[in-house]
């Protein structure tokens, strides 16, 4: 008669078997640590290699242990409400004194050292976003103090223009300092996708303000002109403008130019693929400032030649048109990156020839590697593991005869569940150390991949 094993039913009692560590004994519980000294501790393999192993307790100890401390499940239960309550009073005080903290510091000045934030706006995409604000809002002052003066359409529209850059460099700032805040429990991908974010608005900004109000005025002008007085400051206040947004351009094109080469893309293929959307916001600004600019002058030069106002009113609509390509072009970048765009054909299929390589893994399945942004990226792979090559490397590490023993001594089916339960559990733990083997491989192999996801089939 063959000998069956009678189906286990995963229950109440079984469950009785589950560990739990002595943290969340303490924490879950509301135990001391002398609490947990006379209960059966047990050691089990730490998940992380660099890691010893660690002790942990059965949860139905722990359990009998916090009724035997409390008194009942009640009595337990409302001490856990008691901890909640104390807990939240304990942060509300903590972040009342962290402002008050910051208030003081304000008042009496700060001596600590520069913060990262800080050091961000003086490097990189952040000196490029700050030297453009300042250039910015001084043309944009003096272009209105130009049409104040002229009342010249085109120059009404370079004056919007001017300030539309100068707010959504703001915001672009405001954006680069997000980001650069530490994961928390809300968002333990971190927040470097705030740079998108702020250059979506910043798109949607130029649309609204600086190409909307440009055609509004340049109609209106073509529907009620009007004659303008002398040009002259005007055409000297465009010289400057020219000057200042033709240097803040550069400065953006070298930026560009140096971070394309540290990832071996070209100048196109890294304004195209949004890799950093801050730089490139003021780069097509300061580009669109540059044409706008050149054909404001253009037109009010035709109107002072000819005498005929609809050349200005032209112009500003030109302005206009081209603040609203530049800001489709950022709405539709940005999108696509807050969409989860997948990294590069080259990098995804060298990731990809590392798993199939490697012995342990017997096929691989739904691959995907998604770039969140400031050079980080998320590996996903389901990953069908060969059993036959983890056993193999699980009793590598095992003394064959002393197994071969354990297997005759086995008589019952008792024992023998007893054994299988034994070497199946440090088996799950051969797979979980292969897993973390993979993943550090994967990290290895591009430094950019922070986060790997492999499911196993």
């Amino acid at each position: 008669v063959k000998a069956v094993l009678k189906k286990r039913e995963y229950g109440p009692k079984y469950t009785q078997n589950n560990f739990i560590t002595g943290v969340r004994a303490i924490n879950e519980f509301c135990l001391k640590s002398s609490d947990l000294e006379q209960l059966r501790k047990i050691r089990r393999r730490s998940p992380h290699e660099d890691t010893e192993a660690f002790t942990v307790f059965l949860r139905s100890d722990v359990e009998a242990k916090s009724l035997e401390v409390w008194g009942s499940p009640e009595a337990l239960a409302k001490e856990r409400k008691r901890r909640k309550e104390a807990e939240i009073e304990y942060r509300e005080n903590l972040f009342r004194n962290q402002k008050l903290l910051k208030e003081y510091k304000d008042f009496l000045g700060d001596t600590k050292p520069r913060s990262s934030t800080a050091a961000m706006l003086l490097k990189g995409p952040g000196k490029v976003v700050m030297v453009a604000i300042c250039i910015n809002g001084l043309n944009f002052f003096f272009k209105l103090l130009a049409w104040v003066y002229t009342g010249s359409a085109s120059m009404f529209s370079e004056a919007i223009h001017s300030l539309a850059d100068t707010c959504n460099q703001a915001l672009l700032a405001l954006g680069i300092s997000q980001s650069a805040r530490t994961p928390d429990p809300s968002h333990p991908y971190g927040f470097t996708n705030m740079r998108y974010i702020a250059s979506l608005i910043s798109g949607v900004g130029i649309f609204m303000m600086g190409a909307g109000l440009s055609w509004y005025h340049g109609i209106i002008g073509l529907l009620h002109p009007q004659p303008m007085e002398s040009l002259l400051w005007a055409y000297c206040i465009l010289a400057g403008s020219l000057v200042s947004e033709g240097a803040t351009l550069l400065v953006a094109i070298n930026e560009i130019r140096r971070s394309a080469r540290a990832k071996g893309l070209s100048f196109y293929q890294y304004v195209r693929q949004s890799r950093d959307p801050s730089t490139n916001v003021v780069l097509l600004e300061d580009a669109a400032a540059v044409l706008g600019v050149t054909l404001a002058a253009t037109c009010m030069g035709l109107t002072s030649l000819t005498g005929n106002p609809y050349y200005d009113s032209l112009g500003s609509l030109g302005v206009g048109t081209l603040l609203g390509a530049v800001s489709a072009f950022l709405i539709y970048t940005n999108t696509e990156a807050l969409l989860g765009r997948s990294i590069n054909p080259e990098q995804l299929q060298r990731l990809t020839e590392l798993l199939e390589s490697d012995p342990v893994v017997r096929a691989i399945h739904d691959v995907k590697a998604t770039d969140m942004g400031l050079s980080k990226v998320r590996f996903k792979a389901e990953v069908d593991f060969d059993g036959r090559v983890v056993t193999r490397s699980y009793l590598e590490k095992q003394d064959i005869e002393q197994l071969l023993q354990e297997i005759q001594q086995v008589k019952t089916l008792e024992e023998l569940e007893a054994f299988m339960l034994k070497h199946g559990e440090n088996i799950i733990d051969t797979l979980g150390a292969e897993v973390d083997r993979l993943e550090k491989e994967l990290k290895h192999r591009n430094p950019d991949v922070r986060h790997v996801d492999l499911e196993i089939l």
